[in-house]
């Protein structure tokens, strides 16, 4: 059985849970579109031909994948995630795709002592979560060989985040977030990383040098049509997590607040569907010998 930290356990139950099942139901919007982001960042930050890669909160491990192509049959990815439903898909999806140099491990980065020896960390949208930041990048980093890269995909601010961030401002008109739900909460949230001193400085106290941060702004899909639009911006994200965890509170007014929720997103509707900006870091930085 793995360890987890007392302080992660909610989220790790939110996420083997409620929002493995809303993820798996809204992947393809969730995997092309911010697949975007992380292609850019693999772009710019590339592992090398033969490196030992480990990827940060693979989720369903596509980008765990995509790192043990890009490293060849001379290198190798670890994926690892604290939510064992994703690692069980993640593992039997390789298998079925005949990927040999990859493996994946159920682990809360936060205490877990991982294997050493690692060339690359990466992580897109994975590194976010954690309630001691500070102490999860501590062991990537002491997971990395000296000089070893880390490069990962981080949310920016809520407001640069519009369909996001106008989704939760209408939901909050009509529910807030109670303080207390009987419904697991993701942790600290999506938006832990987005200021750049914060996260720089969290970097540099887990002992990695040459901090960088590049915005990387993208349009992402969120629905093929405005209907579908709704129900993931209703599922997933702020406005999603102040529904769930309202409760019935929210359900009983569900219609009224899928109507206003309509309202916001009709202006990102286009010949390709429902369409916005997504907003993120490309984050960089050194393992220190």
């Amino acid at each position: 059985m793995q360890r987890v930290s007392s302080a992660n356990e909610e989220a790790i139950d939110a996420w083997n849970g409620v929002l493995f099942d809303r993820f798996l139901q809204y992947r393809d919007i969730l995997v092309t579109g911010l697949g975007a982001h992380s292609d850019r960042a693999l772009q710019e930050v590339p592992p090398r031909s033969g490196d030992r890669v480990l990827d940060i909160g693979c989720g369903f491990g596509d980008t765990t994948q995509q790192l043990a192509g890009l490293v060849g049959d001379e290198g190798a990815a670890l994926g690892v995630d604290a939510a064992p439903r994703f690692i069980e898909l993640a593992r039997a999806e390789a298998e079925q795709a005949g990927v040999g140099n990859v493996r994946f491990e159920v682990a809360d980065v936060e205490i877990t002592e991982l294997e050493r020896g690692f060339d690359y960390a990466f992580g897109r949208m994975g590194t976010m979560f954690f309630a001691n930041p500070v102490a999860a990048h501590r062991n990537v980093r002491r997971a990395l060989e000296p000089g070893g890269r880390l490069c990962t995909v981080v949310w920016r601010r809520k407001l640069d985040n519009e369909w996001l961030y106008r989704a939760e401002q209408v939901v909050e008109e009509f529910v807030t977030e109670p303080e207390e739900s009987d419904e697991p909460t993701c942790g600290p949230g999506p938006f832990a990383l987005a200021d750049a001193d914060t996260t720089s400085q969290i970097l540099l106290s887990a002992g990695f040098t040459d901090v960088a941060l590049r915005r990387c702004d993208l349009p992402i899909r969120i629905g093929r049509d405005l209907d579908q639009a709704v129900e993931l911006v209703m599922a997933l994200g702020p406005a999603g997590e102040v529904i769930r965890l309202a409760g019935e509170e929210a359900e009983r007014i569900r219609p009224e607040i899928e109507a206003a929720v309509r309202g916001v997103l009709c202006e990102f509707e286009g010949p390709d569907g429902v369409v916005s900006t997504a907003s993120s870091w490309i984050v960089t930085a050194t393992a220190a010998a």
